[in-house]
């Protein structure tokens, strides 16, 4: 799918804004990022991954991930798109009570419609006693 001219289409510094609103918890940000119609593949939960279809069930999913990973400090990585898709690297450091830690490593694959996230699929890798 590809834009028509002169219609809106997403772009790396909006990208980087759903970011910023996904680092801030922001849930009423990251749903005016998202079509009507959209889907987020959770990187966590069964199948593996939870999927969520729709306004009402992507927003509960964020809801569900944000608190897995509250109190983790988040890090942006880089982020490109191409046409209709796109992908941004991320990372968490979970520090342990004893001062272990674990690093978590991600990215997200998106696409879009116009300057809308259609569909967020994610994926995570966690590396113990970083």
């Amino acid at each position: 799918m590809t834009a028509r001219a002169g219609s809106p289409v997403m772009t790396l510094q909006r990208l980087q804004r759903f970011s910023a609103a996904w680092t801030d918890g922001d849930l009423d940000a990251l749903m005016s990022f998202m079509t009507e119609d959209c889907v987020y593949y959770a990187s966590v939960g069964p199948e593996p991954g939870s999927t969520y279809r729709g306004r009402d069930e992507v927003r509960r999913g964020f809801a569900a991930i944000l608190a897995y990973d509250r109190g983790r400090e988040r890090h942006d990585g880089t982020a490109f798109i191409v046409g209709d898709v796109g992908v941004a690297e991320w990372s968490f450091y979970d520090a342990g009570p004893d001062g272990s830690g674990r690093l978590i490593r991600g990215c997200d694959i998106f696409e879009f419609a116009g300057d809308k996230i259609r569909k967020k699929d994610a994926f995570r890798k966690v590396f113990d006693d970083v």
